[in-house]
């Protein structure tokens, strides 16, 4: 079974709290982050939390004493989680609340039928969820640091990367300020 992680360490400086804790349409971000992973065909889901730490159902969390650090280190204590018979991981943001689960049961699709590294795209973009293989995640968590994720590893290994349209299974768009939630 694939595993998920979903970073949900931030302190949200500009959201002005912790995006784990805010409520989109009567949920937390950080639960709508979970159901996204298991209904998309993740298990477990490890949550990755630091500046608000707080009850998740549903999911196994894990905490990050270096969330103020970045990105990177959140990522690291969420793979460091996923466990040994995990054949790979997705990765999620907490901030993205409009992506659907389809994305990450095409992620998982796509690592099904051979892929090692699977990157949901938009518009041709790639963003997030991320699908990583057994066989890189000690290569990536060693290359993490700072406020990056995986980007710069994918970048490097370009031709392991399988880009997987997700057009019509949601908005990548991440949630930075207040005003960032959608409306309705």
């Amino acid at each position: 079974m694939i595993a998920g992680v979903l970073l949900a360490a931030g302190a949200g400086r500009r959201f002005g709290r912790p995006k784990a804790l805010v409520e989109y349409k009567g949920e937390r971000l950080v639960d709508r982050g979970v159901r996204l992973l298991e209904e998309g065909g993740c298990h477990p889901v490890v949550v990755v939390l630091g500046a608000a730490c707080t009850q998740v159902r549903g999911a196994v969390t894990v905490l990050n004493p270096d969330w103020a650090t970045g990105m990177g280190s959140s990522l690291r204590v969420g793979l460091a989680a996923v466990p040994p018979e995990a054949p790979g991981v997705v990765v999620a943001l907490v901030d993205q609340p409009l992506i659907r689960p389809e994305a990450v049961e095409r992620l998982i699709a796509a690592f099904q039928a051979g892929a090692e590294l699977a990157v949901a795209t938009y518009g041709g973009a790639q963003r997030n969820p991320v699908l990583i293989g057994r066989d890189h995640l000690a290569a990536v968590a060693a290359s993490l640091e700072g406020d990056v994720g995986a980007r710069p590893y994918l970048k490097r290994n370009r031709s392991l990367v399988t880009e997987v349209p997700c057009d019509d299974a949601g908005d990548p768009a991440d949630l930075d300020e207040p005003g960032d939630l959608p409306v309705g």
